[in-house]
């Protein structure tokens, strides 16, 4: 398996974590938080921080999937570096292409006679 399967399965994998995270978060803050902790007022066990837990992790899954792409697009390049076109490298490998001409050259054909007698004034 090569570098870059790995991190195209590790950038799904975290894909998939934020959508859950962002799926569970309610944008008027009435998401996770306020339905187990009753707004902020109670705490049960620990859920007053929840919606602290969910903008970090979002945050934290963000960064980590910007830098898998980046690190697959560096593990992409380097796999196909050799693959470069020789034209690009100048290694000097220029082929030729030769004329092609002909060995001998035809002889000119006289012109046929266009002259129609019926035309030709007597």
């Amino acid at each position: 398996m090569s570098t870059f399967s790995i991190f195209l399965i590790l950038i799904i994998i975290v894909c998939l974590l934020l959508v859950l995270v962002i799926m569970v978060q309610n944008p008027k803050g009435g998401g996770l938080s306020s339905s187990f902790g009753g707004g902020g007022n109670q705490v049960v066990g620990g859920v007053k921080k929840t919606g602290d837990f969910l903008d970090k992790s979002t945050w934290t899954l963000a960064t980590l999937l910007i830098v898998l792409i980046l690190l697959s697009n560096v593990s992409l390049k380097g796999s196909y570096s050799q693959a470069d076109s020789k034209l690009l490298q100048g290694d000097g490998t220029e082929t030729a292409v030769p004329e092609a001409l002909p060995e001998e050259v035809p002889e000119q054909v006289p012109a046929a006679d266009t002259t129609n007698p019926a035309d030709t004034i007597n």
